[in-house]
């Protein structure tokens, strides 16, 4: 009974999980796009390899497929790539292993919280933008 209140709702719920996944992400990709220089710097911070290049891929990926992702465009293979990007995002910036105390704990659930947004990505990935998309 409950899978078909459920599957009466599939499309908005998508539609729901697609602006919750990306609330973070546009947000922050914002912010990095309002403060390159300051991307770039933090990029340099963390030993990204080329700074300005990782600063662009970051805003392009944090700001830009995040809003195609919210409309619903070309949502299957963009959440793959999301997904290696968030991968790659936790194992640069969230380095837990390699600190001790309280910055330990910090990252550990950063990094942890960056496995489970990718879990939705790999949903979103299987199951596509549902009906309310622009180009899937």
């Amino acid at each position: 009974m409950l899978d078909q209140a459920l599957l009466s709702y599939s499309d908005a719920l998508i539609l729901l999980a697609r602006l919750l996944l990306m609330a973070l992400f546009l947000s922050t990709g914002w912010q990095k796009l309002a403060n390159f220089a300051g991307t770039v710097k933090y990029m340099e911070s963390v030993g990204a390899p080329v700074p300005p290049l990782a600063a662009a891929v970051a805003v392009m990926m944090e700001f830009f497929v995040a809003i195609a992702l919210i409309l619903g465009v070309l949502t299957r293979p963009l959440a793959l790539i999301f997904a290696v990007f968030t991968l790659g995002t936790a194992v640069l910036g969230h380095r837990f292993w390699t600190m001790e105390g309280p910055l330990r704990e910090e990252n550990k659930i950063n990094f942890l919280k960056n496995m489970s947004i990718i879990g939705g990505l790999l949903l979103l990935a299987i199951t596509g933008p549902g009906k309310f998309a622009l180009w899937s």
